[in-house]
């Protein structure tokens, strides 16, 4: 049991949470074999049921994005932000560095390069997942 929950677990279920005293109703949906392939394509593409984006998707407010969506997102977004704060903590230390020597001593040369890289990479894919938001 040494493994560790996935990444963004809390946000990330593939089934719906249980309720208190359970779903007392039932619905049944026949598909055709054509119909049942798309469920499972889209379904396994958000990595939930076909249970879960049948109800999401019929209770979506305008009739377009579902909660699924909604925190494949925020793990997105909390994932950009980590990396970002991560990225931050390397510039620090180079700056660090780079004040005790007065300039940028040259083994701090390519890090520098490679972490400012990364924090502009790091923003892009946040600009990215901030531009998938829903628009009011």
């Amino acid at each position: 049991m040494g493994e560790q929950a996935p990444v963004g677990r809390v946000f990330d279920r593939r089934r719906r949470a249980n309720v208190a005293g359970g779903r007392q109703h039932r619905h049944e949906v026949k598909v055709s074999p054509e119909e049942e392939g798309m469920l499972l394509r889209r379904a396994n593409a958000k990595g939930i049921t076909v249970v879960r984006l049948l109800v999401e998707s019929a209770l979506a407010e305008d009739g377009g994005e579902i909660a699924s969506d909604r925190r494949a997102l925020l793990v997105d977004l909390f994932a950009a932000h980590r990396t970002l704060a991560s990225l931050g903590n390397n510039v620090n230390q180079i700056a660090k560095a780079t004040n005790a020597e007065g300039a940028v001593p040259g083994e701090l040369v390519q890090p520098l390069r490679h972490t400012l890289d990364a924090v502009r990479a790091a923003a892009a894919a946040l600009s990215d997942a901030i531009e998938e938001l829903p628009k009011p």
